[in-house]
C-alpha cells in the first residue's frame, strides 16, 4: 500500500520545497502556535528580533508615499508594529499559506484588522499590476528559499515595485565566516540542519541579483542603506528604485 510522508499531506497549493522543509515551522497548526512565542522568536535569532525590527522601522522613515506591501507572514510584532506606523492606511500582507494569514489575522486587535488587506498567493508569482507599490519589506523570508525560488521573488518584488519605490529586505549577512555563531562548527551545523538553503544563501550577492534582475525588467535599482546587526551575522538592506 502507498504511504506519503508526512510533509506532503501539506502540498496542497504550497511550494513543494515549503512543506517539504519548513512543514514544521510554518504549515503545522501546533508549531504555528509554538514559534509565535517572543522568547521562542528572540532564540531562533539570538536574541537580535527587537533589534532587527527597530532597525527596519527606522529605514521606513520619510518612506514614499503608495502602498505598503509586507512579502509574507512573520512571527512576533513585525505586522502590527508596521499597522500602527502605517497609522490608518492599508498594509497588504501576502503569503502562500492561508494558515499563516489566518494567524497573522487572529494576533490583531479589532480596530486594526480592517487595516490589514491578505491575499493568498506564491511570492514567486506575485498578482498585482506593474508598480502597484511603493514599499515593499521581506523580512526573513530570502534565505527559506532555494536559489531560483529566490531569484523568481526577487524579480517579481521588482516588477510590483514603483519607480521611486522602497525595498527593504532584512536578513542574515552575507559570508559571516568571522562571527563566532559561523565559527562553531556544531553550532553552525544545526543551524544549516534547520535552514537548509542558508548555505546558499551566505554565498550570494543580493544586491547584484537585484541589479540584473532590475535590468532585466528595464527598470534601475540601487542600494542606499545597509545596515549590519549583531557583529554583522544579520543586515537590513535598502533598495530604491530610480529613473
Amino acid at each position: 500500500m502507498f504511504r506519503i510522508s508526512f510533509w506532503e499531506k501539506f502540498l496542497d497549493g504550497i511550494p513543494e520545497y515549503l512543506a517539504r522543509y519548513y512543514w514544521w515551522a510554518y504549515l503545522w497548526r501546533p508549531a504555528i502556535w509554538f514559534f509565535d512565542h517572543q522568547p521562542i522568536i528572540n532564540l531562533i535569532l539570538f536574541g537580535q528580533y527587537k533589534r532587527l525590527l527597530s532597525q527596519a522601522l527606522q529605514c521606513l522613515e520619510n518612506r514614499p508615499e503608495g502602498r505598503f506591501l509586507q512579502l509574507t507572514c512573520v512571527y512576533g510584532k513585525l505586522t502590527s508594529s508596521l499597522l500602527k506606523y502605517l497609522d490608518n492606511e492599508p498594509l497588504y500582507l501576502v503569503d502562500v499559506a492561508r494558515v499563516q494569514l489566518d494567524s497573522s489575522l487572529n494576533k490583531l486587535k479589532p480596530e486594526q484588522r480592517s487595516q490589514l488587506l491578505l491575499a493568498c498567493m506564491n511570492a514567486e508569482s506575485l498578482a498585482f499590476k506593474k508598480d502597484s507599490f511603493s514599499t515593499i519589506l521581506i523580512f526573513f523570508l530570502m534565505h527559506e528559499m532555494p536559489v531560483s525560488a529566490r531569484k523568481r521573488t526577487l524579480s517579481e518584488s521588482i516588477q510590483v515595485l514603483q519607480t521611486g519605490g522602497r525595498l527593504i529586505i532584512v536578513e542574515y549577512a552575507e559570508n559571516p565566516c568571522r562571527h563566532w555563531i559561523y565559527r562553531l562548527r556544531y553550532l553552525r551545523k544545526q543551524l544549516l540542519h534547520w535552514e537548509p538553503f542558508l548555505e546558499d544563501f551566505w554565498k550570494e550577492d543580493i544586491t547584484a541579483i537585484l541589479k540584473q534582475e532590475a535590468t532585466k525588467l528595464g527598470k534601475t535599482l540601487r542600494q542606499t542603506e545597509q545596515h549590519l546587526v549583531y557583529d554583522s551575522f544579520y543586515r537590513v538592506m535598502v533598495y530604491e528604485m530610480t529613473e
